[in-house]
Formats: C-alpha cells, structure tokens, sequence
C-alpha cells in the first residue's frame, strides 16, 4: 500500500480562496487598537459634529496661527543667539560695521540679512503673532456677546482667558528679544511697572532682571520662556481647549431643527476637515503675503539698544497699547507712605488696570450668573440685540480700549494732525471717561430698537419696494412674510427674569439681596416682547428644553407667581 505523506504547508503559500490575507500593518492596529481602544474614539472623532458658521472660524484662524508660529519660530532659534555678550558688529549691513551690539541683536540683523529666507520667516513670525492674539481676543468677543460662556462653559471660557494672557506674554517676551531700541524701551518700561509696586517692586525687578536693568541675563531668561515655556503652556491650554469643546459640544445659531438639546453641522470627515484644511492654507498664504510686502520690525533702522537713548514714534505691539495709552494718559500722581514712594502714574495704568481687566474677564461669566439667577444649561447662541445691557457693556469695554490705544500713539497723532500734544491728551482723558458710557447708553438703545424692528416684521413683515393700489383709489406698500428660518432665529430667545429680593414668608430681605434684586432688575429688564400664539410659545419652550429632559422653569419666576398668589 502506498505510504500516505502529510505535508505542512509552506508560509509562502497563497491562502485559500474566501481566506483575506493577514497585513503585518493591520496585525499591528488590531493589537493597538485591543490595548488602547483607538478605533471606536477614532470613529466617534471622525463622526464630531461641527456648527458651520464664519464666527465659528475665529478660534481656528488662532490655532493655525500658533501653527504657523511654532514652525516658523523653530526656524529663527536655529540662528538665534540669546546673549547680551557685546562685540563689535561685523556682519554685512554696513551701516553697522563696527558698531558695539549684543550678539542677541547682531544674529537677528545677521538672520534678517545673512541667512536664506531669514527675514521673510521673522516678518512670518512676527505678523502671525499679531494675528494670533487678534484672533483669540475676537474669538473671545463672539463668545461673550453670543452668550457662549453661560453653563456648562465657564471652564472654557476660563481657559480662554488664561490663553489670550499667555499669548501676551509670550508676544512681549519674543518681541524683547532682539535687543533693539524699540524693544529695549519696552523692557525699560516694563522695568518701571516693576518698580512701582510697593514694598516689593524692588525685590521683583531683580528676581526678573537679576540685578541691575538691563543686566546680562534678561534676553536669555526671556529667550527661555519665549521657547520652552510659555509654548508649552500654550500648546496644554489649547489641547484642553479642544477636549472641552468636544465633551460639551459646539454652540449654534437658531435654525429649523436646531434646538438646546442637538448640534447640526457638518462632520469632521470629510467635510468638515476639506474645510479646515483650506482655512489653514489661506491663513499661512495670507501671513506669507503679508510679511513679503509689508515690513515690520527692521531692527537694524532702530539701531541696537541703549540705556541713555530714546527714539519717537515708539509703540509696543498692539496688543500691549492699552497699557502704553493708560501710562501716558494718567496724570502725574505719588504718595509717600510710611517712607515708601507710592508711584500712581505708573502703578494704576501699569499694574493695577492690567489686573483689573483680566479679574473681570474671569468672574464676568459668574456675575451674569449671579445677577439673572441662570444655572440651566445652554447651547444656543444669543443674538446680542436680545440682551442690551450686556452688549453696551461690551461696547463700552472696547470703546475704553479703544481710547487707551490712541492714547499710546499719541505723539504720532499729534505729530501727523500737527495738533498740540497737551491738549490732544486732555481731550482723550475726558474720552476716556465719557465715550463708554455714551457708548453703552446709545448701543443700549440701538438694541431695543432692533427688538421693536424684530416685532414689527414679524406683524407686517417686510417691504418688498412694490407699491399697490387698493380698491378705494389709496395706495400701500406691499409686505413679504419673513422666511421660516429667519422667524425661528427671531423668536427663539431665552431670557431671564429678575431676581427677586427674597422667597415669600422670608422676612425682610437683607441688604445684599435687595441690592442683587436692584441689579438684576436693571440687567434684565431691557426687553421688547414679540407677538406669539400659545402654540408658538409651546414650540419655542421646546427648543429650549435642556438636555437634561423637560426645561427647567424659571427659579424666579416661579417666585414672582407665588408672591402674586399670595397677595
């Protein structure tokens, strides 16, 4: 009988038909993927809903600007020398041959005129920052006046903050670094700031600058956070940023099918990312283009840095004009306290107002809280129109930047308007103070006349330009009904109702609460009501209703009923 052979089948043999071949590629994602779980987040990932908006761009254009200055910044520390060591300059700008500079100044001249594409990465550099802190204070804005930063948002919002203030200090560092007059003068002011603080000014102006100003070690202290930390903190913030954003979801504009409860928009893949990915590009062709054809910072027209000189037509950046504009506004004022020099002109617009604005940026989402008395959730961006006083509020913020940024660049006005210095900085002292508040009155106001515009088209609808004539030889406009989109935008409107001063049966409320009750009364009251059929107001209830299930009923007005019930 014949001898029956098995044979093993070679490793190199085809596999059965119906049998899929086995990837080493794929073998490796499967093991990943049982460790770490990445496919199922990865398809959620990719199935993330995103609003489709344009206002919904600001944060965007800021992240891909911090992109564009991650690499074009690792590009300049390759050439960059952070030392304060001086030596004559030897490079090939021979208006500065010979000239004594700092190796800090003399490698950014060198980077600007030595190397292949140095200056056109530094003017990259240095208009991407600029646009970066636009962005995120513009990002802020649309957050602030669209209600964005109500429950469960306050996190974000803080984190926000905390990244437009590091953004800023990460500007001034890398500003400083090129050792040149301009930015010399800035530390020099900065050194001051320092030293108005009482008590401990002198102690922190030598922690800083470690000893005397300038010193040798401020450009490589600078240069170290400018690298390593402050991007750092940065690139942490906008990953929590991000995760924040994904957990609890994007805000939306009122639209059919857009309700408190669901987010419509596009997804990540593909169409969302298409989309951010051609923003990206626009975003690093327009800094590109703009650092080709409009020159900023040429350090070597200022000349390297020197204690004893001081050039007109010197401003910070833009983003630090505020504080510029308060120091040069801010009349002349010291105390002397127990021996200790207490400098006003420069601790309030230097230290103090800083301060003051970005305490308020924090808490303003908490104080809103406290005075409407709103803890529910919302994921529905308010129209500004729908909430006036804190939009003139908002107004009157910018218009007081705004004034403290003319401020800054006060010599150059006055310079180009051939106007008398003194009396340009009296006029902006008393704008100053007048401006926002005739700014938060007359935006007050414009709102509540966009309310009155809302109600009036929603009884007669808009004109369409034709002129009818009737059946009794009269003549009228013809109206067109709004569309169903823009009625569902109009209508669809949260707004609290005032908090009263105590519960009933309470006794008599305390003064703190009689003072909340007379706070939010004059934040909420400002209100136009819009015409609506029962049904409809059960519609737009529905809209509202939380996540969480059925809306919450107003706490206070609830409390308002009682009261009513009881009398």
């Amino acid at each position: 009988m014949p001898e029956h052979i098995t044979a093993e089948p070679s490793r190199s043999a085809r596999p059965a038909r119906g049998q899929a071949r086995e990837d080493p590629g794929g073998r490796v994602l499967t093991a990943v993927d049982r460790r770490l779980g990445i496919a199922r987040a990865a398809g959620e990932g990719l199935r993330k809903v995103f609003p489709d908006h344009w206002s919904f761009l600001l944060g965007e254009i800021a992240l891909y600007c911090f992109v564009v200055l991650l690499l074009s910044g690792t590009f300049l520390a390759l050439f960059f020398e952070p030392s304060m060591a001086r030596e004559p300059y030897d490079g090939s700008y021979v208006p500065l041959q010979g000239r004594l500079t700092s190796r800090a100044y003399a490698s950014t001249v060198n980077l600007s005129f030595d190397i292949r594409g140095g200056l056109l990465v530094r003017q990259i550099h240095h208009w991407a920052a600029l646009v970066f802190v636009a962005a995120i204070v513009c990002h802020l804005l649309r957050i602030f006046f669209t209600g964005a930063f109500r429950r469960p948002r306050e996190g974000n919002w803080t984190v926000g903050v905390t990244l437009l203030l590091i953004a800023i200090a990460e500007g001034f560092c890398g500003y400083s670094l090129p050792d040149d007059l301009l930015s010399g003068t800035g530390l020099r002011t900065t050194q001051g700031i320092l030293q108005s603080i009482p008590v401990a000014g002198t102690w922190l102006t030598f922690l800083v600058f470690g000893g005397e100003f300038p010193g040798h070690q401020i450009i490589p202290r600078l240069y170290l956070a400018h690298v390593l930390l402050l991007p750092g903190l940065l690139t942490a913030l906008l990953t929590v940023h991000i995760l924040l954003i994904v957990r609890l979801k994007h805000t939306h504009w009122a639209r059919p099918g857009r309700t408190n409860r669901n987010v419509v928009g596009k997804p990540m893949f593909p169409a969302y990312a298409a989309k951010s990915t051609g923003l990206f590009m626009l975003v690093a062709g327009v800094l590109t283009l703009m650092a080709a054809t409009m020159q900023i910072n040429p350090v070597w027209l200022l000349g390297p840095y020197r204690p004893d000189h001081v050039s007109t037509d010197v401003q910070p950046d833009w983003y630090l004009g505020f504080v510029e504009g308060a120091l040069r506004l801010m009349p002349g004022a010291e105390t002397v306290v127990l021996g200790h020099t207490v400098i006003w002109d420069v601790l309030l617009p230097g230290a103090v107002l800083p301060l003051l604005l970005f305490l308020g940026m924090y808490g303003y989402p908490f104080l809103e809280r406290r005075l409407t008395g709103d803890d529910r959730e919302h994921h529905l961006c308010d129209r500004p129109r729908n909430h006036p006083v804190r939009t003139g509020f908002g107004a009157a913020v910018i218009t007081f930047a705004a004034v403290l940024q003319l401020g800054g660049g006060q010599d150059v006005i006055a310079f180009v308007l051939r106007l008398e210095l003194p009396a340009l900085t009296w006029v902006l002292r008393i704008s100053l103070v007048v401006l926002p508040v005739l700014v938060f009155l007359v935006v007050r106001r414009l709102c509540l006349a966009l309310q009155a515009r809302d109600r009036r088209r929603i009884l007669y609808g808009d004109p369409t330009g034709d002129v009818r004539r009737t059946a009794g030889g009269g003549y009228q406009e013809a109206m067109a009904r709004m569309s169903n989109a823009e009625h569902y935008l109009v209508v669809t409107r949260d707004l609290p109702e005032p908090v009263p001063a105590a519960p009933p049966g309470a006794g008599r409320p305390r003064r703190r609460d009689r003072l909340r009750a007379a706070l939010s009364s004059w934040f909420v009251r400002d209100r136009i009501e819009l015409p609506a059929s029962e049904a409809e107001r059960r519609r737009i209830a529905a809209r509202l209703t939380g996540p969480g299930g059925a809306r919450p009923r107003n706490r206070n007005r609830n409390r308002n009923r009682k009261e009513e019930n009881d009398r």
